[in-house]
């Protein structure tokens, strides 16, 4: 059996509550031996990190997302450090820009994103990045920030972190793999109006992927109206593998390098 990652999933959902078990059991059952549970907020990180605590394969990112920015005070990073210095907590995320949703005005957005890439910088931890109607801001903040990293001659610039559900253009997209970030890919490469980010992804390399269901959202094609879940990590292969004409076995095995690439989570379990 093939064995996959999946490298964004909000398992401390409420929709999670009743069944997590059996959840992480299909889970395991179609060869998901890894799952990163990022934070959007202080509290969701601290249930990211216990369920990472309870479950041998869970990991943690922990950060605040633009559109929880207004949970953001005084004692919010420093809590988030410590946070962040826990064994099990791989990045810092789920942060960046969200123009598209009115939750939070830009400039503090832009505030607490600011400071999550400098504590990203300190732990040298890489950074899981949402972007939503707001490249054009964030873009040129990260090529900064990376290009900082080089100056430093930080370790973390060989692996500074994923855009996550990337809806970019393939220019766009180069110039992030040019960083050495990877692209999160998840269900909405299988829906039949997705023809734009199917072509994306048949054009980038399999070396700058890496798979994600963005659960309890995005379910594939196969199950909408569904919650999605880990499980279905594998529908999001099989859409891969048949853009790229390989077998999934190989889109596992390649996702699986990257996620480690990036995570360094191969000898943690």
């Amino acid at each position: 059996m093939a064995a996959f990652s999946d490298t964004h999933c909000h398992l401390y959902f409420n929709s999670f509550e009743n069944d997590l078990a059996a959840v992480l059991q299909r889970a395991k059952d179609v060869g998901i031996s890894r799952i990163l549970i990022p934070g959007t907020d202080l509290a969701s990180s601290r249930q990211a990190v216990a369920l990472a605590e309870q479950h041998s394969g869970l990991y943690a990112a922990v950060g605040v997302h633009p559109n929880d920015a207004t949970t953001w005070n005084g004692e919010t990073l420093a809590n988030l450090a410590d946070l962040a210095r826990h064994p099990r907590v791989l990045a810092i995320g789920e942060i960046g820009l969200d123009y598209y949703r009115d939750f939070a005005v830009p400039e503090l957005q832009r505030s607490i994103l600011e400071q999550q890439l400098e504590l990203a910088t300190r732990l040298s931890k890489p950074v899981v990045i949402h972007s939503r109607a707001a490249l054009p801001d964030l873009l040129p903040r990260i090529q900064e920030w990376y290009a900082a990293l080089i100056r430093a001659g930080s370790p973390l610039a060989q692996r500074p972190g994923v855009f996550h559900a990337f809806d970019g253009t393939l220019e766009t997209a180069r110039q992030i793999i040019q960083m050495n970030f990877l692209i999160g890919v998840g269900g909405p490469i299988t829906y039949p109006n997705a023809r734009d980010r199917r072509e994306l992804v048949a054009e980038l390399p399999l070396s700058s992927l890496l798979l994600e269901t963005d659960a309890p959202y995005l379910a594939p094609q196969q199950q909408r109206g569904r919650r999605n879940e880990p499980a279905f990590i594998p529908f999001i292969a099989e859409k891969i593998a048949e853009l790229h004409s390989l077998p999934v076995n190989e889109i596992a095995q390649t996702t699986q390098n990257n996620a480690n690439r990036l995570l360094a989570w191969d000898n943690l379990d």
